[in-house]
């Protein structure tokens, strides 16, 4: 293809900048999650109940979910551009991805609103009431287990799938490819652990493992980006 003609190139662009500063925006948002030891109910749930800012992060961290899935997608018109031997590995990979954002809506709408009222129901109830409303929120807290663990599993397959295509695309960095493929790796671990543990700490420890590769090779894209970009600009 010639260089004048690549489209692929401000698509690869928009798509390392959504991915990156999705990514940021996620884990930013995150560390104002009101906190506590997350399997010990009694205690998460008041701390959930008291929290002041539970309803605006967890709308900070669905919009940053939508525009980090966003750049997944934009990565695949890049690829789609250039065809390929690859052009089914990552259509299968943007259908994942379009699952997951699905999937956190569902998840954000359990966590976000439903564990919320639920918190709030069992610290105001008095006497008998009590123990019911905490066997309510503990009820929704365990399908808030189950939405974050196929999240994460189809978030991971989606980041397996790209991670396939990019390790066999010729103008982007092989190890780019490996990294988001460990990083969609650690995505499954999160699912696996969470769907049996629930919120414990070998997930945090798969949680950060993941961030860490994934702003890794997010920030790698965004340099070769700007290479093509500027590769572009000295061969008009």
């Amino acid at each position: 293809m010639p260089i004048g003609k690549d489209t692929s190139r401000p698509t690869l662009r928009l798509s390392a900048a959504l991915l990156l500063s999705g990514q940021l925006l996620y884990i930013l948002v995150t560390q104002f999650h009101a906190d506590g030891e997350a399997n010990n109910h009694r205690a998460v749930f008041a701390e959930y109940a008291r929290s002041g800012t539970w309803t605006a992060v967890h709308v900070g961290q669905f919009a940053a979910m939508a525009i980090l899935l966003g750049g997944l997608l934009a990565l695949f018109f890049a690829l789609e551009d250039r065809g390929g031997s690859t052009r089914w590995t990552h259509r299968f990979g943007a259908a994942a991805a379009v699952a997951a954002l699905a999937l956190y809506g569902a998840l954000q709408g359990v966590d976000g609103v439903a564990n919320k009222q639920a918190d709030l129901a069992w610290m105001s109830a008095t006497g008998a009431e009590k123990a019911g409303r905490f066997a309510s929120a503990e009820a929704i807290r365990w399908i808030e287990w189950g939405l974050r663990s196929y999240q994460d599993f189809t978030l991971g397959v989606a980041l397996l799938l790209f991670a396939a295509a990019v390790a066999k695309t010729a103008w982007i960095p092989r190890p780019i490819g490996y990294l988001m493929g460990l990083s969609g790796l650690a995505y499954l671990v999160q699912g696996w652990v969470v769907g049996s543990k629930g919120f414990s700490m070998t997930e945090s420890i798969a949680i950060v493992s993941s961030w860490l590769l994934s702003v890794g090779w997010m920030i790698w894209l965004v340099v070769i980006a700007q290479r093509m970009q500027n590769s572009r600009s000295s061969n008009p």
